[in-house]
């Protein structure tokens, strides 16, 4: 598929990562783009603000669970390709909202994958002939790591947490939908995401956020859990890649190659917040590191093989974790108007489901 005039939808494109793919598709293509978002808590509302008035951006506010709205999207848009992100994405939520988690990332995706099912069957749909289903999702499917090894293409299922069970769930469904009527499908399974516009429940913009405020920096355990980390704008890079040269049927993990400890990761935001916005009286943010009750079932390590798309597509990262994390820090210092006035989260804690919190 080439990307020139056609038109590709992107579901929960008003999130995190979808806001960036959008931004990539209008800068770098020819593409109309669709984008469909239920426009949840986490919707970045502000950043799909500059793209409100482009001649080739399209939005509708709707559920991937309303068939209605899908069908209409089809049948108006004749979408030349699909790029599904919209999910609940918070595992902390999911530990005290697990049927949320299972409705819109399960459901939704099989009442999205039955609507493309049905279009391509249509005269309009019979045409494309070089439709292309991208089903996005998450290293978290294949659960917890030792010390060695990683996280490849072949690597078995075993989710831990409501929020990975529902997005293997949807994985398992895609490819259920490959094989069982032959839909045009590709798949991707990425690292830990970070960079601009992020919804501060997650752990670096919370940090940032918190560390600017002089709050206390409350850190899982002992903050020894390894994450894999990719700016976002280096994932919207390869996303677009798999899409357009991806093979059918086929998934790619996506990652940096750029392992660190959550403390680790931690201790660099207080670095780099002391770096661009000094404390006055000369104290270090690392002072404001507390150490709280972990998460229930809580993964260890997480790390991506990332060979398959380097060689066979040829893409790499642009950004490295210090380059990516700096910027970052900077851009949430100049947007501090952005979340300042996030009512929807204030940085309490979330997903300890039975347990009683304990304060930091």
């Amino acid at each position: 598929m080439q990307a020139t005039s056609e038109c590709i939808l992107v579901t929960g494109g008003a999130g995190f990562i979808g806001s960036a793919v959008i931004r990539y598709l209008l800068q770098n293509t020819e593409a109309t783009v669709v984008n469909l978002d239920k426009m949840t808590y986490a919707a970045n509302r502000a950043a799909i603000a500059e793209f409100a008035n482009h001649r080739r951006y399209r939005f509708v506010c709707a559920c991937i669970t309303d068939r209605e709205a899908l069908h209409s999207i089809f049948t108006s848009h004749q979408p030349r390709a699909v790029m599904h992100l919209a999910a609940e994405s918070h595992v902390d939520r999911s530990i005290d909202e697990p049927l949320k988690f299972v409705s819109t990332n399960m459901a939704g995706t099989a009442v999205l994958l039955e609507t493309v099912r049905s279009y391509l069957s249509t005269p309009a749909g019979r045409q494309m002939r070089d439709f292309r289903f991208h089903h996005i999702s998450t290293d978290e499917v294949f659960g917890s790591l030792d010390a060695e090894g990683r996280f490849s293409e072949t690597t078995p299922y075993a989710p831990r947490s409501p929020y990975a069970a529902s997005k293997a769930g949807s994985d398992h469904l895609v490819r259920a939908w490959r094989e069982t009527y032959g839909l045009p499908v590709v798949l991707s399974n990425c690292c830990n995401n970070y960079g601009p516009w992020q919804f501060p429940e997650k752990l670096i913009p919370l940090m940032i956020i918190k560390a600017l405020n002089h709050e206390k920096l409350p850190v899982y355990g002992r903050g020894q859990q390894v994450r894999d980390w990719i700016h976002v704008d280096d994932h919207a890079r390869a996303l677009h890649m798999i899409l357009t040269l991806g093979e059918l049927g086929e998934c790619y993990n996506v990652g940096a190659d750029s392992e660190h400890r959550n403390l680790e990761v931690v201790e660099a935001i207080c670095d780099f917040v002391d770096e661009q916005a000094p404390i006055k009286n000369g104290r270090r943010r690392r002072e404001l590191i507390a150490f709280v009750q972990d998460r229930p079932g809580h993964d260890q390590r997480y790390a991506i093989d990332a060979s398959k798309i380097r060689t066979k597509l040829g893409w790499r990262p642009r950004e490295s974790f210090a380059s990516g994390l700096s910027k970052t820090v900077q851009w949430y210092i100049r947007n501090d108007d952005w979340w300042r006035n996030i009512d929807d989260y204030r940085g309490g804690r979330l997903g300890l489901g039975s347990m009683e919190a304990v304060a930091s």
